[in-house]
């Protein structure tokens, strides 16, 4: 029988909130990867310096993030969450969603968003069409390194043959008929209830 988790009792001033905040937009800024490539960091500043969260809290968040549909940065919120918890309060805690969210989300999403102007504003240089011709295979090539990595987390290519069937023919729908994206992910969940694939 595992030892009870210790869950710490913490007490935040706005100073603190603060500098949260502060760090968040810095890791925003760091993120490359996405949010998740940055956790040692934030498991430096959270849990190993000021002792906002434990341990557990900190891998329960990545790994319920993880398992949950949707964005995975939604572990961000999940530690805010735990962090204003920890402070003692449920008003507490959606500061620290919000304050962590916010600091996750808003550099990334305005350097984004003026990176996508940007080139909006100049896609007639050479340079803007260069860049755009020469990212699209690179992110095929991503999409489908991804494809092959989920496809084959089994190695079982004889009994996944339906797997591979389903996105071969979903690739095909894509790229000769406009059925809508969302039609062909609900043939596939329903496919995948019915444990056909």
């Amino acid at each position: 029988m595992s030892a009870p988790e210790i869950v710490p009792q913490i007490v935040l001033s706005w100073s603190d909130w603060l500098s949260l905040f502060g760090h968040y937009l810095m890791l925003s800024l760091m993120s490359v990867g996405g949010a998740i490539s940055t956790t040692s960091e934030m498991h430096r500043y959270l849990v190993e310096q000021h002792h906002w969260l434990s341990q557990a809290q900190f891998n329960n968040a990545i790994a319920l993030a993880q398992a949950a549909p949707g964005p995975n940065v939604l572990f961000v919120a999940l530690m805010g969450w735990q962090v204003g918890m920890n402070a003692g309060s449920t008003g507490a805690a959606f500061l620290g969603v919000a304050v962590t969210m916010l600091g996750i989300l808003l550099p990334s999403t305005v350097l984004t968003w003026l990176a996508a102007q940007w080139g909006h504003r100049n896609r007639d240089l050479r340079a803007v069409r260069a860049f755009k011709q020469g990212m699209a295979p690179v992110v095929i090539a991503l999409l489908l390194s991804t494809s092959w990595i989920l496809g084959s987390a089994s190695q079982r290519f004889a009994t996944d043959w339906p797997l591979w069937l389903l996105s071969v023919t979903s690739a095909l729908l894509i790229w000769r008929t406009k059925l809508h994206l969302l039609s062909l992910l609900a043939g596939g969940a329903l496919l995948g209830w019915l444990q056909l694939v």
